[in-house]
C-alpha cells in the first residue's frame, strides 16, 4: 500500500508514500501492519491522518516522539486483504500480478512478474525478470492480452528480442 519515508514534525508523526490510487484512502484502514518483505510485521492502529501540500502524514498509536517516528523509515504498509474491497472486472491488485508467469502469444516464457512501477501516465509497467534479463512490459490491452490468476499467468503480445 506504500511506505514510511520518514518523520513528520516532532510528535510522532510520520510521513508516508502511498502506492494507492488515492493517497489519503490509507486512512480508510484503521490498521496498518509495518515490516520489511520476508521479515516480521508488527500491526498499529491509525490515530490520524493529514493530506499535505506535497505528502501525507499519519499517526500512529504507540509512536510519541520523533525519534520512534524516524525508526519506522523504510517500512512498508500493509493491510490485511480481507479489508480490501474486491478488484473491479479487469482490474488487479498488484500483489495479485507478483509472480506470475509472463507468456507471449509464440508459447515463450519472458519471465515472471517481479514487481509493478507506476509511471505517472495512463499506464503502470510490468517489470519481468528471466535469469539476467529484465523487461519492461506496459500494462495495456495492446500488450497485455489476458490476465489468467487461478492460472498464475499473464499472455502477452510481446517478443523475446523486445
Amino acid at each position: 500500500m506504500g511506505y514510511i519515508s520518514g518523520a513528520f514534525g516532532i510528535r510522532g508523526w510520520v510521513k508516508i508514500h502511498a502506492d494507492t490510487e488515492y493517497a489519503d484512502s490509507l486512512f480508510d484502514y484503521p490498521r496498518w501492519w509495518l515490516g520489511r518483505p520476508g521479515g516480521a510485521w508488527q500491526a498499529y492502529t491509525l490515530e490520524d491522518g493529514a493530506v499535505h501540500t506535497k505528502a501525507i502524514a499519519a499517526k500512529l498509536q504507540g509512536i510519541a516522539g520523533r525519534d520512534e517516528a524516524a525508526a519506522l523509515r523504510g517500512l512498508t504498509i500493509a493491510i490485511e486483504r480481507s479489508e480490501l474491497p474486491p478488484a473491479e472486472e479487469g482490474e488487479y491488485y498488484w500483489a495479485d500480478l507478483i509472480g506470475l508467469s509472463v507468456i507471449n502469444l509464440q508459447g515463450e516464457l519472458l519471465g515472471q512478474v517481479s514487481e509493478l512501477l507506476a509511471t505517472g501516465a495512463a499506464n503502470d509497467v510490468l517489470v519481468v525478470h528471466q535469469d539476467q534479463t529484465e523487461r519492461l512490459i506496459p500494462f495495456v490491452a495492446a500488450y497485455v492480452l489476458e490476465v489468467d490468476l487461478p492460472g498464475k499467468t499473464v499472455r502477452v503480445d510481446w517478443g523475446l528480442d523486445y
